[in-house]
């Protein structure tokens, strides 16, 4: 398929503007049906290690109220086996996932394996009549990512991925904020994720052959490190801010702590540019978690820090004025003690407010996992996926992929026309 004829065939699948998911269509996301009235939805877990074995406690909390059952498992590592074992002892056991897939009575499965594996195991599912939850990023290649979307529209198949802050109710409403208006109009948006250890896992001493397998973030065959694994969260919240894509990126990064024979960077830094001129900037690292994750959408007539729960108004509410003999005192004081100015500097310094500003959601208790979840299993009944949710995965991972890219040459990288979806 040329470029051309495969972009006209993916437009058939997509409504016009959806990668601007508007958070009302998941704030109002309800499935008024009873319990007996849901079809029990049977997931099997394709890696379930730490991620998938997470995936699995969740399901398991809600799995008689949601009617949500994993019935099957899938590694090759027996100590994943075994711990995922004892959290649905009644699962099949299978170490191929393409077997799992000729399970009678699957609807769904969970990818949760180490970021090559996803495309394989996604694609052959949804061609299997299978729906997917895949983890992010989508895959380790712009051609595995791009493959991947074509095989959900073509089938039509259910492709969610694990992007949980589009489900998180401090981002949802946050997005209504932004979207709304109340920050004004927004140029800028910075966020950052820092960590302070050297992200390796043991490996049994008995067999060292096992430090590529358990380490895989570790080494560009299997991961691209912190930009896979982490920045492709922020970079999908930022389109979602501004409810459209990047331009173009430009970024650095560089191995400068952790010499220890890992090949993914351990800080990076990226600029990416929006066409009515807003900059994205990004920047990662694991050697210093003083200022732990956070991203800042900014306007100027607010800022919002979604990861903390809290909105910033650029003219913070002005304090009630005390009553009565407090404000005389006050005037008093300052008329006797005030100083005299008898000069000034020609600027002033421009700290930081110390405002401390608003919650955007009075109670903060979820990440969006558990919703997300639920949300497929109940796309999943109805054979209909959320319109524009996957291009916010899709788009993420491209963006993703191609800041890595940038990092890689030193060059400033723009998305190449075959890639969209529009």
């Amino acid at each position: 398929m040329d470029n051309q004829s495969r972009r006209s065939f993916l437009k058939k699948g997509l409504i016009a503007g959806s990668v601007m998911l508007a958070p009302g269509t998941l704030l109002n996301m309800t499935n008024a049906q009873s319990l007996s009235q849901k079809e029990k939805v049977r997931i099997g877990v394709v890696g379930p290690g730490s991620r998938g074995a997470h995936l699995i406690r969740l399901i398991n909390s809600v799995r008689e109220k949601e009617n949500i059952e994993v019935v099957a498992i899938c590694d090759i590592y027996e100590p994943s086996i075994k711990h995922a074992l004892s959290l649905v002892p009644d699962a099949k056991v299978f170490r191929d996932y393409r077997s799992m897939l000729e399970m009678k009575d699957l609807h769904a499965i969970i990818v949760a394996t180490p970021l090559h594996e996803h495309a394989k195991s996604t694609v052959d599912a949804l061609n299997n009549g299978i729906h997917v939850f895949c983890e992010k990023a989508m895959a380790l290649t712009l051609d595995d990512t791009y493959a991947m979307a074509e095989a959900h529209f073509r089938t039509g198949n259910i492709l969610h991925i694990g992007h949980q802050r589009l489900f998180d109710p401090k981002f949802l409403k946050g997005m209504n904020r932004i979207h709304n208006g109340d920050l004004g109009i927004v140029t800028q948006i910075r966020a950052y994720w820092h960590r302070n250890n050297n992200w390796r896992r043991p490996v049994p001493a008995d067999n060292p052959e096992l430090e590529r397998f358990i380490n895989w973030r570790l080494y560009r065959e299997y991961s691209l490190g912190l930009m896979t694994e982490l920045a492709s969260h922020h970079i999908q919240v930022a389109n979602w801010a501004k409810k459209s894509l990047p331009v173009a990126v430009r970024g650095a990064g560089s191995i400068s702590y952790w010499k220890d024979g890992r090949e993914v960077e351990d800080n990076v830094a990226l600029i990416y540019s929006y066409a009515d001129g807003t900059q994205f900037i990004y920047d990662s690292m694991i050697q210093n978690k003083k200022y732990g994750l956070e991203v800042q959408v900014m306007g100027d007539k607010g800022t919002i820090e979604l990861e903390s729960n809290r909105l910033f108004k650029e003219e913070p509410p002005t304090p009630p004025k005390p009553a009565g003999i407090v404000q005389l005192i006050q005037n008093i004081n300052e008329g006797v003690f005030g100083a005299v100015s008898i000069g000034s500097s020609s600027w002033d310094a421009e700290l930081a407010s110390t405002y401390t500003g608003d919650p955007v959601v009075a109670n903060d208790t979820t990440d969006g996992t558990l919703e997300q979840l639920i949300a497929f299993a109940d796309s999943v009944r109805e054979g209909k996926p959320v319109p524009g949710l996957f291009e916010q995965g899709y788009y993420g991972s491209v963006w993703t992929l191609l800041g890595q890219e940038a990092i890689d040459t030193g060059k400033v990288i723009t998305m190449p026309e075959n890639l969209s979806l529009f």
